[in-house]
């Protein structure tokens, strides 16, 4: 598509406007496609998409490998338990052999901040005419994650046009880890170039005050904010700070996994000072919309109840979205490599 320059999605903190409304578009495209009858499109007919995921995945994997699909790709699943990774064999050689083989569109889940970043400059370095779209990396970026939450929030906001004005002058609250959270990153980069305003909510402990500067200047190797003018990003240590005059509330996951040390007293402390709830979101002042990344802690981050609510949660929704955007990032990325051959 026109104006598409990345060959590769790692982070977008290199995303412009222009991206985010090119990303935006082509998933309302893909999202109005028909349900049920003849689903594929033969815009990646011939590629081949290889999906190496070193951290479990339920959403992110499936949507993936659905959208490749859609767009008739041949899609290829890579096995960390089942490959010579076991064997000594390192990760980069392990990728070139399935490069080797013909992918030409890699999604790189990690738990180790920058793999997939590495990965692109290597293969680069190699002369491989491949792609790499970065399914989650550490605590650093979970891009399609960013681009499908906002997606979520654009149709909320303005169902026919979608676009990143739909966010401009909007107050969205984040709640919860926001220091484990590479969505709450992503998230961050995606609301502020869209003009919405920020507000993160949490304890000390799992928000530091830094994060107010987040987006203050590009990441260390990025020249450049390719966005002239950013949202404000501010900080709450408690919901009834963080909600009043809210237009949505995105809770994150407690990354219990991720915590080596003793950052909350208890889930039921959490869920008393944090927890969303119907009573609680009346602190808005109007009806608003919840989103959640996924997996949900019920009865942690928000009750079931709400959970369970669709008029007002848009989890269902999120999972849906995710398929039609990385449908986008697959097309924009196959279309940047060229013609298959």
């Amino acid at each position: 598509m026109s104006g598409w320059s990345h060959r590769h999605v790692l982070d977008l903190a290199a995303f412009s406007l222009d991206d985010y409304a090119t990303v935006l578009e082509l998933a309302q495209r893909f999202r109005a496609l028909p349900t049920s009858g003849a689903r594929k499109l033969p815009a990646l007919q011939g590629r081949l998409v290889t999906t190496f995921f070193f951290e479990p995945s339920t959403r992110t994997r499936s949507s993936f490998e659905l959208a490749a699909k859609r767009l008739s790709a041949d899609v290829q699943s890579f096995s960390p338990s089942s490959s010579s990774l076991s064997k000594g064999e390192s990760l980069l050689d392990t990728v070139r052999t399935y490069v080797a083989m013909g992918a030409d569109l890699l999604v790189v889940r990690h738990r180790c901040t920058g793999v997939p970043a590495a990965l692109a400059r290597d293969l680069e370095a190699s002369g491989a005419r491949v792609a790499v779209l970065n399914g989650g990396d550490g605590l650093h970026s979970h891009p399609s994650q960013g681009l499908l939450d906002l997606f979520t929030l654009a149709r909320h906001f303005a169902p026919e046009r979608p676009g990143p004005e739909a966010l401009r002058g909007r107050r969205i609250v984040i709640v919860g880890d926001v220091l484990h959270s590479r969505v709450a990153r992503s998230n961050l980069w995606a609301l502020t170039a869209c003009g919405a305003d920020v507000v993160l909510c949490g304890p000390s402990t799992l928000l530091p005050e830094a994060f107010a500067a987040f987006v203050a200047a590009p990441p260390p190797g990025q020249a450049r904010d390719p966005v002239d003018r950013r949202g404000r990003v501010t900080v709450a240590r408690s919901l009834e700070a963080a909600l009043p005059g809210a237009d949505a509330v995105m809770t994150l996951r407690l990354q219990k996994e991720r915590m080596h040390q003793h950052l909350l007293t208890s889930l039921e402390a959490y869920h008393r000072r944090f927890g969303l709830t119907h009573q609680r979101l009346e602190l808005c002042g109007r009806p608003v919309p919840v989103l959640h990344p996924g997996p949900v802690n019920r009865g942690v981050e928000m009750s079931g109840a709400l959970l369970d609510d669709p008029e007002i949660c848009l989890v269902d929704e999120q999972v849906t979205n995710g398929i039609p955007i990385r449908m986008a990032l697959l097309y924009l990325l196959a279309a940047a490599g060229g013609p298959a051959g």
